[in-house]
């Protein structure tokens, strides 16, 4: 699903982790709406390649206990067509616009070499190269240009590191620690209208999971006025 290397492949820019005490859960996508009278749904998909959402076996609904086996039948105006076992006709695909589904962390393969999954980083101690603490990574962004590490909670406050090799030259997840070197001007304090920019993307970025529900509806509703 959503890994990166440094330096970093395209990847899908948002994830959500959930752990039920035994598991975690990974989401990989939400419903879109229905499409069609036969339960197809539509499906914005989280992972790095859309289709790939159907390459981990059963997805399931946030209580961890609802599965559907998936079926991906096609594309469409950027999100994937699939049908959902069990889910036979629009009333049923409809009812489940908005759910968020996800497959467990272990159903996914494991990074490769210097590869690593996004939920793997986040919560990571982060120190500079003499050991004095920068905070922890509070999220891992990607806006288009490569995997972006927030760090907060350390005297620096919000810090956008790019996940370089340059930039981060140790990542011991086993360690829960990440080192950066950081290249001049990395940590001086950004304006005022920068660091609102920052915490306006984080946030957008956090919430993109709600705001690609709520865009969903609304493409829900269009195509079934187009229909």
């Amino acid at each position: 699903m959503q890994r990166t290397r440094r330096p970093a492949d395209p990847v899908g820019r948002w994830f959500k982790v959930m752990t039920d005490g035994s598991e975690e859960w990974v989401c990989v996508g939400a419903v879109a709406g229905a499409r069609g009278l036969q339960g197809e749904v539509r499906i914005k998909s989280f992972t790095a390649e859309a289709k790939a959402i159907g390459d981990y076996g059963d997805v399931f609904e946030e209580n961890g206990q609802t599965r559907y086996a998936i079926r991906i039948t096609g594309r469409v105006k950027g999100q994937v067509l699939a049908r959902l076992q069990g889910i036979d006709d629009r009333n049923a695909a409809e009812a489940l616009k908005g759910t968020r589904l996800y497959v467990p962390k272990s159903a996914l393969p494991k990074p490769g070499q210097d590869e690593f999954y996004f939920s793997d980083l986040v919560g990571l101690r982060a120190d500079l190269m003499d050991g004095q603490s920068l905070g922890r990574v509070e999220q891992v962004h990607d806006f288009g240009a490569g995997a972006i590490l927030e760090v907060t909670g350390g005297q620096a406050g919000l810090v956008m590191v790019p996940f370089t090799r340059a930039v981060v030259p140790e990542v011991d997840v086993s360690a829960g620690r990440v080192v950066i070197d950081p290249p001049p001007g990395l940590l001086d304090a950004p304006p005022p209208e920068a660091r609102e920019s920052a915490a306006t993307d984080g946030e957008e970025a956090r919430g993109s999971a709600a705001t690609d529900g709520e865009e969903a509806r609304g493409s829900a509703a269009t195509d079934g006025e187009e229909e």
